[in-house]
């Protein structure tokens, strides 16, 4: 069992309250204080799970420059009252950043007994095979 510290306890709320606050603000039509207490939330959480540090270093990295700016501008952008638009550059932003991670997510759903059959339907095996290699993408 993998131990978290009291901050790190916060930090998985924080973050779990912006992703649904962000899924909430997109079901009712891009409301833009949903999507900005949804930002600032996932932002701060992910601050509190790995840290300051460590979150400064994963977003501001030379070759995350791209991927950064897509993101963070998406959240500026849905701040100062475009949610539709700032969501879509949040959203590249997020692919972008996060891309790395995806082939190891895909790894671990295919060991989740009904949703790896799922994943290996015909169409959808496709799919999630090119997901899984997107870590070439540049």
């Amino acid at each position: 069992m993998i131990s978290l510290t009291d901050s790190q306890k916060i930090g998985m709320g924080l973050t779990g309250f912006g992703v649904f606050f962000l899924f909430f603000g997109m079901i009712l039509f891009f409301d833009k204080a949903l999507l900005a207490i949804g930002n600032i939330l996932f932002v701060a959480g992910l601050s509190f799970v790995i840290g300051l540090e460590r979150t400064f270093r994963f977003f501001f990295q030379r070759h995350k420059a791209k991927a950064t700016s897509f993101f963070l501008g998406g959240i500026f952008v849905v701040l100062t009252g475009w949610p539709i638009i700032g969501v879509v550059l949040e959203i590249y932003g997020f692919f972008l950043l996060f891309r790395g991670f995806f082939p190891v997510a895909v790894g671990f759903i295919r060991r989740v007994p009904v949703l790896g059959s799922l994943l290996s339907l015909p169409g959808i095996r496709t799919m999630v095979d090119k997901i899984g290699e997107s870590n070439a993408m540049v």
